[in-house]
């Protein structure tokens, strides 16, 4: 869960400085994404490439995990930049409720290419369910679903999306919670989709202080998903939205927010006390809705500040 989050911070920083793209998911992409998602996040790869700036802040931030998925691709033949239009990480629980985590790559994969260099590195194939699984350094490894379509992991999470794909196991198409939430997010270039208990996680991270609230504990249970968008025609737009069972508990939520963006206000660097400033907490019905805009420049001060800091670790 973490690793994920701070890819999107990561991803987040590096947009401010570059166009905007949408990044849908694909039919075939969705297919193999397995039945329980916990987390389901989507990034417009293009938005980070062409910008000394941006790469600068990527090293800084990306976690090793992608660090190291990142070197495995390429020594697979994969060229990031050109390749790949948009990667999607999906967390999801198997049985014994162990969680997994898939990447899918999608874009102008060079298939031949690919396998080319493989077998030229006398590099075999595993066959499961008719489809060859390749493996890749660091301990990943990848399958093609069609000419446009990659999914990598270890071997147990790959074939686990292979399963979905072929119909041997539910696929994400049998969640409603999840699917019922892709329509609101994924025109966005960067974009993200979770469930209850992924829910529950964020918004005890979020909260900070306020999260030891007896309040929170009556409501933290109501939450039912909940679904995050960010934007950057002009400067950082991010926006939240909590699902939960009834407006009573969307409003104890919402108190809550903004208690402990009135503790950070009163204790926090002069940083984030400025991006508290840039917050709006509100809710509607049953939707706790937060939203964040800054211009590009506050928004990298941010960066350095002990708040955010510990948000992405």
């Amino acid at each position: 869960m973490r690793t994920l989050s701070k890819f999107v911070l990561s991803a987040l920083a590096l947009a401010t400085t570059l166009p905007v793209f949408a990044a849908p998911l694909s039919g075939n992409a969705k297919q193999a994404i397995p039945y329980d998602i916990q987390q389901i996040i989507q990034v417009d790869y293009r938005v980070l490439n062409g910008s000394p700036t941006a790469l600068a802040l990527k090293e800084k931030l990306m976690p090793p995990q992608l660090k190291n998925l990142e070197v495995a691709l390429k020594k697979a033949g994969l060229n990031d930049t050109e390749d790949v239009d948009n990667l999607t990480f999906a967390l999801f629980r198997t049985k014994g409720s162990s969680l997994a985590l898939i990447g899918i790559a999608q874009g102008n994969i060079p298939t031949n290419k690919l396998t080319l260099n493989l077998k030229k590195q006398k590099i075999k194939a595993t066959r499961y369910r008719d489809m060859d699984i390749y493996p890749m350094s660091n301990g990943q490894n990848f399958v093609m679903l069609d000419p446009s379509t990659m999914i990598f992991g270890d071997i147990s999470a790959v074939k686990h999306a292979i399963d979905a794909d072929m119909g041997e196991a539910r696929n994400v198409n049998y969640n409603a919670a999840i699917t019922d939430q892709l329509a609101s997010v994924q025109n966005e270039p960067i974009w993200s989709i979770l469930d209850a208990a992924g829910t529950q996680n964020m918004i005890r991270s979020a909260l900070g202080e306020a999260a030891g609230l007896a309040d929170y504990e009556t409501v933290k249970k109501r939450l039912l998903g909940s679904h995050y968008t960010m934007e950057f025609g002009n400067g950082v737009k991010f926006h939240l939205t909590v699902k939960s069972s009834d407006s009573f508990s969307a409003a104890t939520l919402s108190s809550l927010m903004r208690a402990g963006a009135m503790y950070k206000k009163m204790s926090g660097t002069p940083e984030e006390k400025s991006a508290v400033e840039s917050l709006s907490v509100n809710s509607s019905g049953g939707d706790l809705l937060v939203n964040f805009e800054a211009d590009n420049q506050k928004f990298v001060s941010l960066l350095n500040s002990p708040m955010f800091q510990a948000v992405s670790r």
